[in-house]
């Protein structure tokens, strides 16, 4: 219930309730009888106690677990009901406390249900998937498939990422690149945590026949609310890559990530998801940035314009690939 839906409600149930008093009783008058002047109505004084109106208004604020609806409730009632201030704060305490103690109560519930689950339990994610075929004078096909899971432990958190894109025309492959990677973090605190990288590509038109990384850093989480959350990561990553027709190179890089959500409404969320790994006179950078809206349950289209940038190509002069994707994402 909204706080003005509930302050009306307030105000209507009190009207005609408040007690009224008169310095002298209304008598019946002869037609004939003088006018005498009427009585002055005088306002009560408050009985003692917060009126069951106003009462059971904060209650269902409070009872809502929304801090946003409890305080414009509350400050409406101050508001609307000034004689009753005193009444109205000892309430809010009163109420205030009962709702911390659920709170802590449902928190230790949830920290041993976590701390009681197996490895493989209580992981989260979403699974996307989009593919094309097309036919006349060009024939293509393509295939798009990506996924994402989560595991939140008490102090760690793990990752995992695994995406394949895969095209081909006229019977000929035109793309293939993958990519899996693992990422443990563990939390400092709810800003700060350290991760661990473990990273393995292919992208055999950009002449890479595999890739693996290593890497650590530390994290810092931004923002971390419903409807917004954005952490940054940096740290130094070990790379070896083994290409198709050249020789292979391990170099040391520096890395740093950025991933962001936004809800901007219930239906709809933004997202972007970046890496960038510096080594030396080489480079890489991937970007992903996406819409995403409810359609039914759990199942969302995604429009994603996705960016892919290698400084060094040995197969190709072309160093910056850029897709934009109309996929299914199920989360679960």
């Amino acid at each position: 219930m909204s706080a003005m839906l509930l302050i009306a409600t307030a105000a209507a149930a009190l009207g005609p309730d408040l007690p009224l008093e008169t310095t002298a009783p209304r008598l019946p008058y002869p037609p004939d009888a003088p006018v005498l002047p009427q009585p002055m109505l005088v306002l009560a004084p408050p009985a003692p106690g917060l009126p069951a109106p106003i009462r059971t208004m904060i209650e269902a604020a409070y009872k809502t677990g929304n801090d946003k609806t409890i305080s414009d409730v509350v400050g409406l009632a101050k508001d609307n009901f000034p004689t009753y201030i005193a009444e109205i704060n000892g309430l809010a305490q009163l109420q205030g406390e009962r709702l911390a103690g659920v709170r802590k109560e449902a928190q230790e519930r949830e920290q041993a249900r976590i701390m009681a689950a197996s490895f493989l339990q209580i992981w989260k994610g979403e699974l996307e998937a989009g593919g094309s075929r097309s036919t006349g004078t060009t024939r293509t096909t393509s295939i798009y498939a990506s996924a994402k899971l989560q595991r939140d432990g008490i102090r760690w958190r793990q990752k995992f990422n695994a995406r394949l894109d895969y095209q081909e025309t006229d019977h000929e492959r035109t793309t293939e690149r993958w990519l899996a990677a693992w990422q443990p973090n563990y939390k400092f605190s709810d800003v700060r945590y350290a991760y661990g990288l473990a990273q393995y590509e292919h992208d055999r038109f950009l002449g890479i026949q595999s890739r693996g990384t290593l890497g650590t850093g530390v994290g810092w989480q931004v923002a971390s609310r419903p409807d917004l959350n954005i952490a940054l990561e940096a740290g130094p990553a070990l790379r070896r890559t083994v290409f198709i027709d050249e020789a292979n190179t391990t170099k040391l890089a520096g890395r740093g990530s950025l991933s962001a959500m936004w809800k901007i409404s219930p239906t709809l969320t933004f997202r972007q998801d970046a890496s960038f790994f510096f080594e030396g006179d080489d480079a890489t950078a991937s970007s992903a940035t996406a819409l995403e809206t409810k359609l039914i349950g759990a199942l969302k289209a995604k429009f994603s314009y996705n960016l892919q940038f290698e400084r060094e190509t040995p197969t190709t002069s072309r160093q910056l690939d850029t897709v934009t994707r109309a996929t299914l994402v199920y989360g679960f």
